[in-house]
């Protein structure tokens, strides 16, 4: 599986409860078991308008097919290439 970056723009999510974030990640539980093994979500981070959301994908179409079920919105997929960190000068 590949690593994806999924941004989405959901107007004010940054000030969601976490009752509210609890609904949208049970909903993106519930469209993962529905689409099976092919897709993983690993974490997302929330950022004032938007969500950043890191997930392991055989494909985008499996990404485009999450959001359907989820009901949570996709502005943009990027299929991320390479990992780096600070260890990363070390080699």
């Amino acid at each position: 599986m590949d690593r994806y970056i999924i941004e989405r723009d959901i107007p004010g999510i940054g000030e969601f409860s976490l009752t509210e974030l609890c609904g949208a990640a049970r909903a993106s539980n519930q469209a993962l078991e529905t689409i099976g093994p092919g897709i993983q979500w690993q974490h997302s981070y929330v950022a004032g308008e938007k969500t950043f959301c890191v997930y392991l994908a055989k494909s985008e179409e499996e990404i485009s097919r999450h959001a359907e079920l989820s009901g949570i919105p996709v502005s943009k997929v990027t299929k991320i290439s390479q990992i780096i960190d600070p260890l990363t000068a070390n080699n």
